[in-house]
Order: C-alpha cells, then structure tokens, then sequence
C-alpha cells in the first residue's frame, strides 16, 4: 500500500489543524494505522494509532486530549485531528500501516509498522 500525508501547515499556538493520510489500493481495510512525528534534532515518536475498524484507538501521552485520530474506510484515509497545538508540536508527521493487531502489540513500535508514507510538516509558532 502507498501512503500520502498531507494537510500540514503553519499554525499559530492554540489552534488547529487536520492531517490526512491517503492509501492506495483496495486493502486498506486491513491495515492499521498509526501517527509519528519527528521534531527537528528529535527521534521519530509515536502520536496515535487506530485498529483496521476504527474500534480501538491509541494516544502518546502528548496527543491525549488534544488530538484524535479517526479513519474512513471508504475513503481509504486516515486523520489526525489536531487541537490547542503548542510549539512543540512542530514536526514532520508521517502516518504508516501495519497488518498487526494493535491490541496484541505495542502501537508505539516503529519496526511493526509495514508502509510509510513521506511526511507532512507542521510548524506551530508562538
């Protein structure tokens, strides 16, 4: 499956944005998804994840409760909802796919995940 990021942007503190992720194919549905976000200078972290039915969803803590992470299978996209956004949210944000089943691993795992897609950046001024 081929992955494209995008809805990023320049965004002042305290305000919103939506990413969205893009998948080619007819088997989307059999993916889980997941957000990462690298910072400039920072290791790739883990924002959200969300299981192939959009049932079960997971959140590092820094996303709890300002972000949301949703799918439509229809559309073969996935979203991250962003709210109240903070400097420190600046990244490039990279959604990526699994065939794992999230309740049985860790989300956060870089190495479950199958595809990739090229990044989107945000940048969230003060």
């Amino acid at each position: 499956v081929q992955l494209q990021a995008y809805g990023g942007g320049l965004v002042q503190a305290g305000g919103s944005l939506r990413l969205s992720c893009a998948a080619s194919g007819r088997t989307f549905r059999r993916y889980a998804m997941g957000w990462f976000r690298q910072a400039p200078g920072k290791e790739r972290e883990f924002v959200a994840a969300i299981s192939w039915s959009g049932g079960s969803t997971y959140y590092a803590d820094s996303a709890k409760g300002r972000f949301t992470i949703s799918r439509d299978n229809a559309k073969s996209t996935v979203y991250l909802q962003m709210n109240s956004l903070k400097p420190e949210d600046t990244a490039v944000y990279y959604c990526a796919a699994t065939t794992y089943t999230l309740g049985a691993t860790d989300p956060s795992r870089e190495d479950m995940y199958d595809y990739w897609g090229q990044g989107t950046k945000v940048t969230v001024s003060s």
